[in-house]
């Protein structure tokens, strides 16, 4: 047996199968803080459960921003870097979706400035289309019975909810 080998005692060995020294814990008010609500296995099982839950509704509120009006590109990477707090899954996600951005912000500035106008164009004037189709049938056919009867529940759920317009 070498004499190198020979001479490690079972502290001096690499944990985990790992090789070379073991890193150093991170320092600053971050890894205080996971230290802190790691100290204790009750602390530190709450904590996960509270940051994979919080986490976790902040992502999927995101997820639903993607087909409603609102924050979806901000609320999706908050809710992973929450996640990523105490899970590796989420680091990688978020890692990758950092990447992925960088891409869109780079093909986006290599973009012709020529063509992005006539893609804003082209995107208003689709959205005027759809807005005149809406006023057009309701100009025509009155309101479909499923608005105005949502219409209704949200009246009666919050009472400064207007009229319809022509009800």
């Amino acid at each position: 047996m070498p004499d190198d080998v020979a001479d490690l005692t079972s502290d001096d060995r690499p944990a985990h199968g790992r090789s070379g020294p073991e890193p150093e814990p991170p320092h600053g008010f971050r890894a205080r803080v996971h230290r802190i609500f790691h100290a204790h296995p009750v602390l530190s099982l709450s904590t996960k459960i509270v940051v994979g839950v919080v986490g976790t509704l902040v992502t999927v509120v995101g997820v639903v921003m993607l087909v409603t009006p609102g924050p979806a590109f901000v609320l999706i990477p908050l809710g992973l870097a929450i996640l990523a707090t105490e899970f590796a899954f989420a680091k990688r996600w978020l890692h990758w979706a950092r990447v992925q951005a960088e891409k869109a912000q780079q093909r986006a500035a290599a973009l012709d400035p020529a063509v992005r106008r006539r893609r804003l164009l082209l995107t208003g004037v689709a959205v005027l289309a759809v807005v005149a189709l809406v006023a057009v049938y309701v100009a025509v056919f009155d309101w479909p019975h499923f608005a105005v009867g949502g219409w209704n529940v949200l009246q009666d759920i919050a009472a400064w909810v207007p009229e319809l317009p022509g009800m």
